[in-house]
């Protein structure tokens, strides 16, 4: 053949005439031509070559929707990436005719004949021949491929008898000159024409490719020279451009060098090429020489260009020459500059550079050792950016910058999304895991989570052929179960109710695939019933909502390890948040159903609570919240301890964040009564003071019941169970402050303002207070409250010396009022056979004072609280002891002492008779003592002696006696039994203007005792408003309070105006201040007076007097 017949053949060969090119790794998964570099040229055909049909030319024969997955479907485009094998293979030869460069290793035709020709050269006519090509081409160094009309070159080639029928072209300069350079024996005659090549000018691509080529068929032979040549350049010549800056306003002064990086990069490219046999000992330092010029050059196409076919042809060598033993070190930085390449590439398709970078990856990746996750990490993400974030699929044309000629947009397209499967696929066959399997799966999930309806739809399509092919084609080899697949499916799940149809039909085949997977692995077909139903599931998605999710939790259920289900439960609580309504529809529903299903675990419900907690504040849609509130409850329902402990744990009970999970468990009334029960038993939690740090106070497990019980008083929807559980949780709360007391833990109990609202959390004591508080007044027992509130019997729970007092006084307005009796009491016979002698101390002081109860005899005999009371007696604790003995010798156990104690009252009474009686608060004392005790025995007709005395002391001139009589009157009106209560009622009628003015009474202690009794003549007189008129003498302060209690007391007694007018006007000669004004606001005279209408003020003078008169006149 001639020379003009092979230069015409200086493109990439496959392999000499008639003997086909080694394929590579990757042949059978490459199924189309890859285009030529333009974008706008196609392979050659292979049989035009000389070869064999190409095997990358072969349409897919494999249907996409075969069995087992009959159904689905995927994009067609994308079907022939996947290989019917499981031996993958890449084409590197094919790769590599899409670059620029010329073939390394098999050379044209007329090679083989030129190079016996040089072989018979002497060492004088190599030397001159080299002078004279060197000559040449410098003389025409501006000429890029094109003719060289030498004569002198011509009669060179005439001269080894090479007959020429077409010109010659530059490259065939380059390899003539580099096979002369190989043949020559002298070192420092290849030294000096090598450096003279690479003095040449880098600026024009022809000269830098086939100083590249002439430098690559060198180095085939003279191995160390050219290295040594190569170094030289790079630490002289090269450097000078490293430090020129980009942004230099100056112009170019020296193009000579400027693209000398890119020259070198071509140069170790033909050097791997051609280095045969000894590649492996050099590979590492050619690619790290690689990585060095890509890094310091200025990046430009021309240097991606060259970078990127140095490295197909350092690729193509490899798999040529190199052994499955060998391990290469400088993989991973030659990966990092192929990933900048693809950083850097336009956010538009013109050319196939994103193909070719991502399928050299994949042929540097099945290279030994195999690649690190940190740098398979990096590859994933960088691919996946390139491709998802490009304009969507149907803009792509119209994103493209002005061209003469338009590429082809949507086969660019298809060749890169190709392109990544295959790196997909590449990575799973190399390692053949589930946690590979899931390595690239998690890759995927900020583009399963974007908001990019496009870049969504590319990763599922992707994902789903991903799953296609691993089911299909790979066999796992490993049993492993990490948790991180059931997050993946939950993902997937979560697009169920895309608004893309495609990304709707591909996320349920994916969840599909992915369940089949484990069901091979396990090896089980006991799962493939509910499995296959789900092959249906997307046709049968628009049935009712109930059935639309059975087969599909049956399926998790089956085949999720417990760790997998949470990760699943957790990643649909994470979709809650979402701000598409379906999207969190679909996954409250899904949670629903799988907790209804009873698919949690025990094990399960403290991750689940405590994503839902975190989760919680974010949900914006109502109707999501209120499922999930239900797949709460039924949760508690499940595994009631596991979450009351959960939910107990996640907070402060007072962060109100918490409070929807409480609510949530009160739904049901059984389960609000197992969650109170089990609060009660964690109250009674109570480590000894000495096995307490005091860095764990807070962390005690029934400090925090205690603050849970306290937050749940107030939610309406315990509101009933709390009122069931009173006696418990009033036991517990008066044994759990007694608690607190022995821990000294009783900061911030006693400077606690209620009329300060501060969003500090209460102390532990103030906490358990209020709490108690809070009981009676959350279940409308407000009248206990109000009779310790009004004594300020409250008070008494601030400090352990008074603690005795104040339960003893709250014992007696329960008792007073009837409350609770029979429930506290057998609650308190319980504590009183406890083993704590806090128990023991609280339930004797309940009982005791229980024995003066109305209703004590219809709960329990005689005999039987004799029984306990003489219990009580051999208990250890002095105070038991001391307070049994009382209870045994109350008139309850003695009724024979009713007599003497009324006989003995009877003739007490005519101490108020005397003209100066003596002692009247000794008097008053002993009176109230023997009420107290006759308790439920009451005192007759007495009472009613006893009212009218103690009311003509009301306006005694000592404070101390009219206080005295006004609290001991209060006790009077209840002492009467029902035989004389209307007479009492009467005498409370009367005494009510006194004591709405004494509420005016200078004393203050006289003022406090003032309105219990009056509030007790309201409650007694069954007023209306007797509720609001408590809120008023607790808390109203100023003329407002004082005008609500007038009129509350006016409008409870219609048609009695007159009667307390006439009262009122006795008190304008009052010799106190305070009860004359008050007398006077309550007649209206005192705004008379103020009045601003001139008439108003005139009736007042003028009437003044007569009014005067009348109040004398009533006085007397």
């Amino acid at each position: 053949m001639s020379v003009g017949d092979g230069i015409l053949r200086t493109g990439w060969l496959f392999g000499k005439q008639g003997q086909p090119g080694k394929r590579g790794f990757w042949t059978h998964f490459l199924r189309r031509r890859v285009p030529t570099e333009p974008w706008d040229q196609r392979l050659e055909d292979s049989q035009k070559e000389g070869r064999p049909e190409n095997l990358l030319s072969r349409e897919v024969t494999l249907s996409m929707v075969a069995t087992p997955s009959e159904g689905f479907s995927c994009p067609h485009w994308r079907s022939n990436c996947l290989s019917p094998t499981g031996e993958q293979k890449l084409d590197i030869e094919h790769l590599g005719r899409a670059s620029t460069s010329k073939p390394p290793d098999d050379g044209p035709l007329w090679e083989e004949a030129l190079i016996g020709k040089i072989r018979t050269m002497s060492a004088l006519q190599k030397s001159q021949a080299l002078e004279a090509v060197q000559c040449h081409i410098r003389e025409h160094t501006q000429l890029i491929r094109k003719e060289v009309p030498n004569a002198g070159l011509q009669e060179l080639l005439a001269a080894l008898n090479l007959e020429l029928k077409q010109p010659l072209e530059k490259t065939f300069l380059f390899h003539f000159y580099g096979l002369i350079l190989r043949e020559c024996a002298c070192v420092d005659l290849v030294r000096r024409h090598l450096a003279s090549l690479l003095e040449l000018s880098h600026q024009s691509s022809g000269q830098r490719e086939g100083i590249a080529v002439a430098i690559g068929i060198v180095s085939s032979r003279h191995m160390q020279e050219v290295w040594a040549t190569l170094e030289h350049v790079g630490r002289t010549r090269f450097l000078r451009t490293v430090f020129t800056s980009p942004d230099s306003q100056q112009p170019e002064t020296d193009t000579h060098w400027r693209w000398a990086g890119s020259t070198s990069l071509l140069c170790y490219g033909q050097m791997a090429a051609h280095a045969g046999a000894q590649i492996l000992p050099w590979v590492d330092n050619i690619v790290s020489r690689m990585v060095y010029y890509f890094s310091c050059s200025r990046y430009d196409n021309i240097l991606k260009t060259s970078f990127l076919s140095a490295t197909i042809m350092l690729l193509k060598a490899l798999r040529q020459n190199s052994t499955p033993s060998y391990k290469f070190s400088q993989i991973p930085e030659l990966i990092q500059c192929l990933l900048c390449i693809l950083q850097k590439e336009p956010n538009f398709l013109t050319t196939l550079f994103r193909e070719k970078i991502i399928l050299v990856i994949v042929g540097l990746s099945n290279l030994r050792p195999g690649l690190k996750p940190m740098v398979k990490s990096q590859i994933l993400q960088t691919c996946l950016q390139s491709l998802y974030m490009l304009p969507p699929t149907e803009t792509l044309r119209s994103s493209l910058p002005p061209l003469d000629v338009a590429p082809d947009v949507m086969a660019l397209y298809r060749k890169s999304m190709q392109a990544l499967d295959l790196l997909l696929q590449s990575l799973i066959s190399e390692n053949k895991s589930v946690d590979e399997l899931c390595f690239i799966l998690q890759h995927m999930e900020p583009w399963l989570k974007s908001d990019s309806s496009d870049e969504c739809q590319r990763a599922v399509q992707t994902i789903f052929l991903f799953l296609k092919y691993v089911v299909d084609y790979v066999g796992l080899t490993e049993e492993a179960t990490p948790s991180m697949l059931g997050h993946q499916i939950g993902l997937l799940m979560l697009l169920w109710r895309d608004k893309e149809p495609v990304t709707q039909s591909h996320a349920h085949q994916c969840v599909y695939l992915l369940l089949k997977l484990l069901t091979q692995q396990k090896g089980s077909t006991s799962e493939f019933t509910y499995l296959n139903k789900m092959k249906n599931f997307e046709a049968n998605a628009r049935r009712e909502s109930e059935m639309k999710f059975y087969d599909l939790v049956k399926v998790l259920d089956g085949n999720l390890t417990v760790a997998q289900h949470t990760q699943l439960v957790l990643t649909l609580l994470r979709g809650l948040c979402s701000h598409n309504h379906l999207r969190c529809d679909l996954a409250s529903q899904l949670l629903l159903m799988i907790v209804e299903d009873h698919s949690i675990k025990a094990e399960q419900v403290a991750e689940i609570l405590q994503g839902l907690f975190q989760e919680l504040p974010s949900i914006i849609f109502k109707n999501t919240l209120q499922t999930v509130m239900q797949a709460v409850s039924v949760l508690g329902t499940q595994h009631t301890q596991e979450t009351v402990k959960v939910i107990l744990s996640l907070c402060h009970p007072s962060e109100r964040q918490v409070i929807p999970l409480w609510k949530a468990l009160a739904n049901n009334t059984q389960l609000a009564r197992k969650v109170l029960t089990l609060l009660y038993m964690k109250l009674r939690l109570r480590p000894p003071k000495e096995l307490v740090r005091f860095t764990q106070q807070a962390e005690l497990i029934s400090l925090l019941a205690l603050g849970t019980i306290y937050e749940l008083l107030y939610i309406r929807e315990y509101k009933a169970t709390v009122r069931w559980a009173f006696a418990g949780v009033l036991v517990g709360l008066l044994t759990q402050l007694r608690y607190l007391f022995e821990l000294d833990v009783v900061d911030g109990i006693s400077d606690y303002q209620e009329d300060v609202l501060d969003g500090k959390p209460l102390s532990p004591c103030r906490t358990c207070l209020e709490a108690l508080k809070g009981l009676f007044w959350t279940t409308n027992y407000w009248e206990v409250f109000a009779y310790l509130k009004l004594l300020r019997g409250w008070e008494l729970f601030e400090h352990m010396e008074t603690y005795t007092e104040g339960v003893t006084l709250l014992a007696r307005a329960m008792a007073h009022y009837d409350c609770e009796v029979k429930a506290v009491l057998g609650q308190a016979v319980i504590s009183l056979k406890s083993s704590e002698e806090r128990d023991n101390i609280v339930a004797i002081l309940i009982i005791t004072e229980f024995l003066n109860s109305h209703e004590l005899t219809q709960y329990m005999s005689r005999r039987t609280v004799d029984n306990f009371l003489s219990l009580g007696l051999n208990n250890p604790n002095q105070l038991v002891r001391a307070m049994s003995l009382k209870g045994l010798s109350s008139a309850l156990m003695h009724p024979e002492k009713v007599m003497l104690l009324r006989n003995r009252l009877a003739g007490l009474l005519d101490g108020f008779v005397g003209p100066e009686p003596k002692d009247l608060m000794g008097l008053m004392d002993i009176l109230g003592d023997i009420l107290h005790r006759l308790g439920a025995q009451g005192v007759g007709a007495t009472s009613l002696r006893m009212a009218q005395h103690l009311l003509q002391l009301f306006d005694d001139e000592q404070a101390d006696v009219r206080g005295g009589a006004i609290l001991l009157y209060g006790d009077v009106l209840y002492s009467g039994g029902k035989k004389y209560q209307q007479a009492l009622k009467n005498h409370a009628f009367q005494a009510l203007v006194p004591l709405l003015f004494h509420l005016a009474d200078s004393c203050p202690k006289v003022v406090m005792k003032t309105k219990l009794t009056f509030l007790r003549c309201a409650v007694l007189l069954k007023w209306e408003f007797r509720k609001e008129l408590f809120g008023k003498l607790a808390w109203g302060r100023g003329l407002s309070a004082e005008n609500d209690v007038f009129i509350y007391t006016v409008e409870s007694n219609l048609g009695n105006y007159h009667q307390f007018l006439m009262q009122a006007l006795t008190y304008l000669s009052s010799p106190d201040r305070n009860l004359k004004q008050a007398a006077m606001k309550f007649i209206h005279l005192e705004i008379l007076k103020q009045d601003p209408d001139s008439m108003s003020r005139r009736f007042y003078s003028s009437f003044l007097e007569d009014i005067w008169e009348l109040s004398q006149y009533v006085t007397h």
